[in-house]
């Protein structure tokens, strides 16, 4: 699973989150939100990583679960951030859709473990 296209794309959004706080820290001088963000943003991966050394099928399918919390809270952040205008339209729905979509990978993958059970 490491090289999986959940584990590559769930780093990957790591990285845009990181870059976004950055931004959001020296440019807009938002500091709150935006710790919140990159939390949750990064958690993400760091739980999916964290699942390719599980030592049961149920610890790997928690992590999982633990990721998809992780995707709701972030995209949370990140309406928070548009509706109080220090993201513009297009930054929100870029990230966004990157969101979306592992939000939508993980819930295939957990939907899948479940069914084996």
């Amino acid at each position: 699973m490491r090289d999986s296209a959940l584990s590559l794309k769930s780093k990957k959004f790591a990285v845009r989150i990181v870059r976004l706080f950055q931004y959001l820290t020296s440019e807009k001088r938002e500091f709150i939100l935006s710790k919140q963000l990159l939390r949750s943003g990064t958690s993400i991966g760091a739980n999916i990583a964290e699942a390719t050394r599980a030592v049961s099928r149920a610890d790997f399918t928690a992590k999982l679960f633990v990721s998809a919390k992780e995707c709701a809270e972030t995209l949370y952040w990140l309406d928070l951030l548009y509706e109080t205008n220090y993201l513009s339209q297009a930054e929100y729905s870029s990230i966004t859709q990157d969101c979306r979509e592992l939000e939508r990978m993980l819930n295939t993958a957990t939907k899948s473990l479940q069914n084996k059970h």
